[in-house]
């Protein structure tokens, strides 16, 4: 028997669906990288992203996947896509979210959600939550497709939203009826977009150029202070340029640390107590005057009171940066220069010209004296080998590591694991350390750890405070997992800023900054096939580094310090009330 087929039916059209309209907007447009945590409504989402050819790199919380993709996009100019499930995963990523925003990495934060139908009516659905309406004053824009012919709109809004201007975290709200859409595929084809130069460059006014090079023509004592901004920038090439024809002495922002090397002459790193103050004429390149840089005021400044030789409004500011609105944030910007830093220190450059007069011995050999004066105190307190070992001897280490593998990545976080590292570790090439940033908080590392190893294929070390190492702990399995060369060092001190504190009552429960003593965190790697060792001294420390790199393996170091090495808060004992007043009242009594 046969069957006859009728040449006159009409042919049913190729279709797609949502699912496959969200995975092909974004290889559209170059992201092929998915940060998340499968679940509903979205599994099936991880599942075919992948089989279409993403790289789809699962977590064990969405916080630490939001983390990855934030870094992700400073380290690529392409923003980091998080993909989580809706209400609580939405809620965990959030945080992530509001993080890259407040740092300026692009960022878009993909969530199911509920039914708008259903939440507007509160009728309880599974995991209702108007996730739209809390992700809004919290990030830089925050878009819902409801219908699939607007999957490409949207995603195109929001890359745009993501990196033009100011860069930061964007929200999509992508609701579980949208992925079960239809449509013809031409017309599906049709929907989508390519977005072309989301990033245009800002040129910035001739007379707010020539304003900037008449004041640094006028300033005795010039410095310019490098933000992460210049980081993200890449513009390595003009920012040396003009540091090196101006001979202007610079002062790098953690993460701007690289940009030159920190070994440069014309660093003024190992000074900045000094040149902060002394400093007349300061140029600000992708770097904002908030508490990081005391605001601007205050004795970080020389700025005691109006009657000293630092009075209000003495010191001049030249401000780089692509949002007017920064300008005057915190103290008078004198020479605001609003546009992208690429084409703003390129204009610069040109103005300078070959016949520039660079700043007077006076200033320069001043910063020499005391840079030396602080690193020989640095190489005297590096040179010791205590037992147990301390912060210097211990990152001493991670210090050599770093200058023989200067193209590998640093991640770091802590209260004093932070500070010590970023002031003993010397950086030799841009965007190689990712810190805390902007908003100083702990818990970036494993998600900024992985994600540093995905983007650019090389090793990452981890230097990890032992309380920041417990926010993102459990992702060693994903590390391990994705068999990513990451080596994690803990610096173990038993607690939080040390492990001495006790309970003031006596009783039984120990205090709140104390942990578990001789606590095994290279156990926690080995539980998943990962290397895990027990670093004790600096020589043991070494060869497990020396390993990791080497192999390439997943590796945990637990790097045992004395529990008295820490200070309480780190540097920024002043923003802890009362550890202040306590401080105070103690150099009160010691006068």
């Amino acid at each position: 028997m046969t069957t006859e087929v009728n040449a006159h039916a009409p042919s049913i059209p190729d279709t797609t669906d949502g699912f496959h309209l969200v995975i092909d907007a974004l290889k559209l447009n170059g992201l092929n990288t998915i940060y998340g945590l499968p679940g509903i409504p979205i599994t099936d989402l991880t599942r075919m992203a992948q089989a279409a050819g993403m790289r789809v790199i699962s977590f064990r919380h969405e916080q630490n996947a939001g983390n990855a993709a934030a870094i992700a996009g400073y380290l690529t100019q392409k923003p980091g896509v998080c993909l989580t499930v809706s209400a609580p995963g939405f809620l965990n990523g959030l945080s992530a979210l509001t993080n890259a925003t407040t740092n300026c990495f692009p960022m878009i934060l993909i969530s199911g959600s509920s039914e708008r139908e259903i939440v507007d009516l509160q009728q309880g659905d599974y995991e209702e939550m108007d996730q739209l309406a809390i992700a809004k004053p919290l990030c830089k824009a925050a878009f819902r497709v409801l219908n699939a012919e607007d999957i490409g709109v949207g995603v195109a809004r929001a890359i745009r939203a993501a990196v033009s201007g100011r860069p930061g975290g964007v929200y999509l709200d992508l609701p579980a009826k949208l992925f079960a859409q239809t449509m013809e595929m031409a017309a599906a084809k049709k929907s989508l977009i390519k977005v072309v130069d989301p990033a245009p460059r800002q040129l910035p006014a001739h007379d707010a150029i020539t304003r900037a090079i008449d004041l640094l023509k006028s300033a005795k004592r010039p410095l310019i202070l490098l933000g992460k901004g210049a980081a993200y920038a890449r513009a390595d090439e003009a920012i040396r340029a003009l540091i090196e024809n101006t001979g202007i002495p610079y002062l790098p922002m953690s993460m701007a640390k690289g940009i030159l090397p920190d070994t440069h002459a014309q660093s003024a790193a190992a000074a900045r107590s000094f040149v902060l103050p002394e400093a007349d004429v300061v140029v600000l390149i992708g770097a904002r005057l908030n508490w990081l840089l005391s605001h601007g005021k205050g004795k970080t400044w020389g700025r005691t009171n109006v009657n000293d030789h630092k009075a209000w409004g003495s010191q001049k500011y030249v401000q780089i940066d692509i949002s007017p609105t920064e300008m005057d944030s915190n103290v008078a910007i004198d020479a605001p220069v609003v546009g992208d830093i690429g084409s703003c220190v390129s204009a610069l450059l040109m103005s300078v010209g070959s016949n520039w007069t660079k700043p007077a011995a006076e200033w320069l050999d001043a910063i020499d004296a005391r840079r030396h004066k602080n690193l020989a105190k640095m190489a005297e307190a590096l040179a010791k080998d205590p037992s147990p070992m301390n912060f210097h001897s211990a990152l001493n280490v991670v210090r050599d590591i770093i200058k023989a593998n200067p193209e590998a990545m640093l991640v770091n976080e802590g209260a004093n694991t932070l500070d010590f590292t970023r002031s003993i570790v010397d950086m030799y090439q841009p965007r190689k350390r990712l810190d805390v940033g902007t908003w100083g908080i702990m818990g970036i590392g494993m998600g900024f750890a992985v994600a540093a190893a995905v983007e650019t294929g090389h090793n990452v070390i981890a230097v990890e405070g032992d309380s920041a190492f417990g926010f993102s702990g459990m992702e060693v399995e994903t590390i391990c997992r994705y068999n990513l060369p990451v080596c994690v060092v803990v610096m173990n001190n038993n607690g939080v800023y040390r492990g001495t504190d006790v309970n003031p009552t006596g009783g039984a429960d120990v205090a709140p900054t104390v942990f578990v003593k001789g606590a095994r965190y290279e156990m926690l790697m080995e539980a998943f096939g990962g290397v895990g060792v027990k670093a004790s001294t600096p020589a043991e420390l070494r060869a497990a580094m020396n390993e990791a790199i080497r192999s390439r393996k997943p590796t945990l170091i637990n790097a045992i310090i004395d529990e008295t090495a820490g200070t309480e808060s780190g540097r920024i004992t002043s923003l802890n009330p009362a550890t202040s007043k306590i401080l105070a009242a103690e150099q009160l009594a010691a006068k």
